[in-house]
C-alpha cells in the first residue's frame, strides 16, 4: 500500500468534525495539523483527533512540508481564496460545498487549480450514498427510458438562533445565499446529476420567517436540455423539518428516493425491484450536527487515491459548479422577474 497522505485541515467549525472523523477512518490518509483562527477551536479539534500541529493561520499550514493536501472547511465565501492559496504552495484540496459563491470566483479558482497541476476534489456526499448511486446507475443504464420530469424537495428547518450563531450565516457575502446556497445545494446538485444539464430557470425566492438577507424559502421552475421538465422546491422554514426527496419520472417509469431510502422503483412492464440498500442515515434536516459521521469517508479516500495514481478526482470543481451555477440563476431569475437562459 502506498504511504498514507498527509492532511491538514483548514477551519475547526462543525463541519470540520466530518472531515476530521473521515480521516481516522480512511485507509490512506492521516490528520497531522488543523488550523482555525480562534486558538481554542483550533486546540479542541487537536485534542479530539490525536493531532499535535496546530495553527492559527492557515498561510503557515500551508507552508507545513509534511502536508500534503487540506479540507477546506471554513465559511462559503472564503473557499475561493484558501483553495488558491492551497493550490499555488501546491496542497491538494478537499473542498467543502459551495465550492464559491460568484461564477467570477469559480472561473479564478478553476484556473488557478487546473494550472497548478494539484488535485481538487469537491464535497458533495450524497453521491457517494449507495441508494443515490443505485439511482444513477439506474438512469444512465436506459432501462427507464428518458427524464421527463425531475423534482427535488429540499424542506428543512434551522431556527433563528442557528442564523445568530455566526456572523457569516445567512448573508450574501460568506454564506452566498439562504436555503438554497447552504442546505439545498446537495439537493440541487444531486437533482442535475440524475436528470442532466438545465436550459433555463424562473424562480421566486423570499424571506419568509427568519431575520436574514438571504432567502428562506425558493421555488423554480427548469426546462432541462433534454426535455424534461423540473422544479426545485428549497426552504429552511419548513416545520417540522422533511427528509431531501427527489422523484424522478422518465418514460418507462418512475424513481422516487428519500434520506430514509428508496420509496418507488416501477419500470412498465418489469418485475424489477428496488435494491436492498443500507445507506448512511442523515438526520440534519433540522440540525446540522447530526450529519452521519462515515459521510465523508469515500471523498477523503477518493482524493488520496487521486492524488497517488495522478487521476482526476470523483468529483472536480467543473462538475461541482454546475449547482452553484443553477443557485445563482435562481437568484437572478428571483431578482429580474424573468426566465433566465443558462
Amino acid at each position: 500500500m502506498s504511504k498514507k497522505i498527509k492532511w491538514g485541515i483548514i477551519g475547526c467549525g462543525v463541519i470540520s468534525e466530518l472531515h476530521g472523523e473521515a480521516l481516522k477512518i480512511a485507509r490512506n490518509a492521516e490528520l497531522v495539523a488543523v488550523c482555525d483562527i480562534i486558538p481554542e477551536r483550533a486546540e479542541k479539534a487537536a485534542k479530539r483527533f490525536g493531532v499535535e500541529k496546530i495553527y492559527t493561520d492557515y498561510h503557515q499550514l500551508l507552508d507545513d512540508p509534511e502536508v500534503d493536501a487540506v479540507s477546506i472547511c471554513t465559511p462559503s465565501g472564503m473557499h475561493g481564496e484558501m483553495c488558491k492559496a492551497a493550490a499555488l504552495a501546491h496542497k491538494h484540496i478537499l473542498c467543502e460545498k459551495p465550492m464559491e459563491i460568484t461564477g467570477e470566483k469559480m472561473d479564478d479558482l478553476i484556473r488557478t487549480v487546473e494550472s497548478s497541476g494539484v488535485k481538487m476534489g469537491c464535497v458533495f456526499q450524497r453521491r457517494c450514498d449507495p441508494k443515490f448511486a443505485a439511482v444513477k446507475e439506474a438512469l444512465d443504464s436506459g432501462r427507464f427510458g428518458r427524464v421527463i420530469l425531475a423534482e427535488a424537495y429540499l424542506k428543512y428547518y434551522r431556527d433563528q438562533a442557528y442564523y445568530d450563531s455566526g456572523e457569516w450565516r445567512g448573508t450574501w457575502e460568506l454564506d452566498g445565499g439562504g436555503a438554497l446556497m447552504n442546505q439545498g445545494v446537495h439537493g440541487v446538485d444531486l437533482l442535475l446529476w440524475f436528470a442532466g444539464e438545465a436550459q433555463s430557470v424562473t424562480a421566486h425566492c423570499a424571506t419568509q420567517v427568519h431575520d436574514i438577507k438571504v432567502e428562506d424559502t425558493a421555488v423554480a421552475l427548469l426546462k432541462f436540455k433534454n426535455g424534461a421538465l423540473g422544479v426545485i422546491e428549497g426552504t429552511t422554514s419548513v416545520y417540522p423539518a422533511q427528509d431531501t426527496r427527489l422523484e424522478i419520472h422518465c418514460e418507462k417509469g418512475s424513481i422516487v428516493v428519500s434520506d430514509a431510502g428508496i420509496q418507488e422503483w416501477s419500470i412498465i412492464g418489469s418485475d424489477e425491484k428496488a435494491p436492498e440498500i443500507v445507506s448512511p442515515v442523515y438526520e440534519m434536516k433540522d440540525d446540522p450536527t447530526k450529519l452521519p459521521m462515515v459521510s465523508h469517508v469515500p471523498l477523503v479516500e477518493d482524493l488520496a487515491d487521486a492524488i497517488q495514481s495522478d487521476r482526476k478526482p470523483m468529483i472536480t470543481p467543473r462538475e461541482a459548479r454546475h449547482a452553484v451555477d443553477m443557485i445563482l440563476s435562481i437568484y437572478r431569475s428571483s431578482n429580474e422577474g424573468k426566465e433566465i437562459i443558462l
